[in-house]
């Protein structure tokens, strides 16, 4: 029997239906999602960073007027309604403009939202990015109280993120605020999820989306942000379970193909959707897909290159993904549901595929 054989028959069919899908949007490539890097500033040391950011970057945080250029253009070409702007960086509260910026979005018919550790979110804040049209919200939650300091390099972090999380769920009862949590799951609060499901539904928090570590940046040394094949299969079923119990809403993150609990940890099949409907626009001017893409996946620049012909013509490399088919890949027989895992999950230099969780859980 292979791998594959245990994944049941009627997901196998609705996979491969989905493999027809993926097809259809890489040609289509309608840009649905789009990340603004705004700044690589940040008030913590997380261990587990992919960008290596910190308190004083050397790289300047990008002008407003220079991103709304990007989205003028945009609107010539797609309706902005259908588009996301995703703020992100570094922290984009470190950006005391963050507001205006979050104005200058919303009336040009594009909706926003950020992630934020959540340490300078207070009531003010929140009320002024409201007002200023923010539509989505995720903060980030990383255990209870000292493995969350513990990950973000913060004594304090704690404290503030769950004030946050007051914080939001204060604006989404008087605005329609949509926001979630988000786990980055290691070894230290992997026993924690019990707890940590408590605290979120006394916060009254609505939606609760973990993912895993992956080695790039600081994570890369250290050990235990990974999870073992056991706790991979203990995060998975946690999940299954708390949606089931349905008092708070539940998913895995867009990191790898799963296998059998494909269409159970999240609502739909996994499939990275760099370069297809999803871009970025980097700090420094950087044109890519999702911001862990750097490097060869760069695909222009705004200060050289137009946005629109560069999404239109480039991207080849994500939108086909044949070139994928090597190494580890190269027999797998998911190869077709799968299509080479995540791209921010293999390393840049080389190529090696950092995590592959359907063969940590089958020995593929």
């Amino acid at each position: 029997m292979t791998s594959i054989d245990k994944i049941p028959v009627r997901k196998k069919i609705a996979l491969r239906l989905f493999s027809a899908k993926r097809k259809a949007d890489a040609r289509l490539h309608e840009l649905q999602y789009l990340f603004w890097e705004c700044t690589l500033r940040c008030n913590m040391a997380c261990l587990h960073c992919g960008s290596d950011c910190v308190r004083d970057s050397s790289i300047p945080d990008m002008p407003i007027r220079d991103f709304t250029k990007i989205l003028d253009r945009i609107s010539e070409h797609t309706d902005p309604a259908k588009v996301v702007v995703a703020i992100t960086g570094g922290e984009p509260l470190m950006r005391d403009d963050l507001p205006e910026a979050g104005n200058e979005i919303a009336k040009r018919g594009f909706r926003w939202g950020m992630v934020t550790n959540g340490y300078l979110l207070n009531n003010n804040k929140m009320k002024e990015l409201v007002q200023s049209g923010i539509r989505y919200l995720t903060i980030s939650f990383d255990g209870l109280e000292d493995t969350h300091n513990w990950l973000r390099g913060r004594k304090d972090a704690y404290t503030y993120a769950c004030d946050a999380v007051k914080y939001a769920s204060e604006a989404r009862n008087s605005s329609g605020l949509s926001f979630d949590v988000v786990t980055c799951v290691n070894q230290r609060n992997i026993e924690q999820l019990e707890q940590m499901k408590k605290v979120l539904m006394d916060l009254k928090m609505p939606a609760w989306r973990l993912g895993t570590i992956f080695a790039k940046g600081r994570a890369s040394r250290n050990n235990e942000l990974t999870l073992n094949r056991e706790q991979l299969y203990q995060l998975l079923d946690f999940i299954v379970a708390t949606q089931k119990e349905g008092n708070i809403f539940t998913t895995f993150g867009c990191d790898s193909f799963l296998g059998r609990y494909e269409m159970e940890v999240r609502p739909r099949p996994f499939f990275c959707w760099a370069g297809i409907n999803i871009g970025s626009v980097l700090v420094d001017g950087s044109i890519s897909a999702c911001p862990s893409l750097r490097a060869d996946y760069i695909q222009g620049n705004i200060y050289k290159d137009d946005f629109m012909d560069v999404w239109n013509n480039r991207f080849q490399v994500m939108r086909n993904r044949k070139w994928l088919k090597q190494g580890e890949c190269a027999d797998c027989p998911v190869w077709n549901l799968c299509l080479g895992n995540g791209l921010h999950l293999r390393r840049e230099s080389d190529l090696k595929l950092l995590s592959c969780h359907y063969r940590e859980m089958t020995d593929c």
